[in-house]
């Protein structure tokens, strides 16, 4: 999909504050607002915006314990592979997951109100699994940084 500098504020702005008008975001990136709506309905129906989210504490919300988790498959069949990705679409402990090269298949981000949580979380998705060779969990000391920012390149004018 192409973008030009104008699409490229816009998806700076948003990037920043999601909750901010159409008349405002196009204010500040040299648009009217209905022009503002055009490029944003746009840019969401080509997936270059895929989501509006709001980034949520989980201590806030009970779920104190974030861990990193680095999944290896037994085999690598795509078979396998979608079954893995499916089962982490579908549970709600995991909030991030990411398909790797490297020592292991998957890196997992996820939260738990308990250890004793987590360790059933543990036995349920991956020890009743036959397809899971092994997993190691890094427990998260200090969340330092949480976005989704993308850095944005702007297009040079032709």
């Amino acid at each position: 999909m192409q973008y030009d500098r104008i699409d490229a504020r816009i998806l700076e702005i948003v990037q920043k504050n999601n909750r901010l008008t159409s008349d405002v975001i196009g204010e500040m990136a040299g648009l009217s607002a209905t022009a503002c709506q055009r490029r944003l309905k746009r840019l969401r129906a080509d997936g270059v915006i895929e989501a509006d989210v709001s980034i949520v504490s989980a201590k806030a919300v009970g779920r104190p314990i974030q861990m990193l988790v680095l999944v290896s498959l037994e085999r690598e069949r795509s078979d396998i592979i979608d079954k893995f990705k499916k089962a982490i679409k579908s549970s709600a402990e995991v909030v991030n997951g990411f398909y790797v090269t490297g020592d292991a298949d998957f890196v997992l981000y996820l939260t738990a109100r308990t250890m004793e949580d987590y360790e059933q979380f543990t036995r349920r998705f991956f020890y009743e699994n036959p397809d899971i060779k092994g997993f190691k969990t890094m427990v998260i000391m200090d969340r330092v940084k949480a976005g989704f920012a993308i850095p944005i390149e702007t297009p040079s004018e032709d």
